[in-house]
């Protein structure tokens, strides 16, 4: 059984979303019944229901050729509730249903990356674990097929450069709870290179340079966040306290 066309759109809305993997299986339906099932997680208000209706899916059917694309969006859902602990749950069995799926890696790279702190007895092997994630989704988006065929190249290799700031970023994030800031700079500049003008990247490396006491580079990352119009206040903030830090410091040696 073929798509029908509810599904379909359904894949249309939420495209980004569904095909973050470089898997080019196309899944079909076997029945109405897992036609339901499978539009319950479309059709879901909130991360919670997506969540349950995953489950609901993959419990009633087992071998559902959607099970890849559940899990996924299980996955991404958890990390939307801010439920870590499931986060990892569902990511791990995606990863071991799709070993392709460089979303889902780039979500747990994340969570690895900005949850690990500086004294947590595992901190290292969840570090390198947010390393491995980035580095492995890096290498899939190079061959990375388009998620709609209709997709212009254009539009495509934009998207793709956006997963692949992503990926940088938790890395930068690892090298920052390890204290490697001249690391975590490199990874940030080369997430800033594939989404320019983005201010949260322009604040992470503000922030590290600071922390690596190049005071004279890190008032000047400031200064290109604050030039940006309608910035966030929150980043503004953030962004002010840093300049302030760093002209106190720079002051003071």
């Amino acid at each position: 059984m073929r798509l029908t066309k509810r599904i379909a759109s359904a894949f249309l809305i939420s495209g980004v979303l569904l095909a973050q993997t470089a898997d080019t299986k196309q899944p079909k339906l076997k029945s109405e019944k897992e036609q339901q099932a499978v539009m319950a997680i479309f059709n879901a208000p909130d991360p919670a229901a997506r969540m349950t209706a995953t489950d609901a899916l993959l419990t009633k059917f087992a071998d559902t050729e959607f099970k890849n694309t559940a899990l996924f969006i299980a996955t991404a859902s958890a990390e939307e509730a801010g439920n870590w602990e499931k986060t990892v749950i569902y990511g791990e069995r995606n990863l071991e249903a799709d070993p392709k799926a460089y979303g889902t890696m780039l979500i747990l790279a994340r969570g690895y990356a900005s949850k690990t702190r500086e004294f947590d007895l595992d901190k290292e092997d969840k570090l390198t674990k947010a390393d491995n994630y980035s580095k492995t989704a890096l290498e899939l988006l190079k061959t990375a097929p388009k998620i709609r065929p209709d997709i212009p190249d254009e539009q495509w290799e934009a998207q793709k450069k956006t997963w692949v700031s992503e990926a940088y970023e938790a890395m930068g994030l690892a090298a920052t709870v390890r204290k490697k800031y001249p690391d975590a700079i490199s990874n940030y500049k080369l997430g800033l290179e594939n989404m320019p003008g983005n201010p949260n990247l322009m604040t992470r490396i503000a922030t590290a340079q600071l922390d690596n006491k190049q005071y004279d580079e890190a008032l000047a990352s400031a200064d290109k966040v604050l030039a940006i119009a309608d910035l966030n206040p929150q980043i503004k903030n953030i962004v002010q306290n840093i300049k302030t830090r760093a002209a106190q410091a720079k002051t003071a040696k």
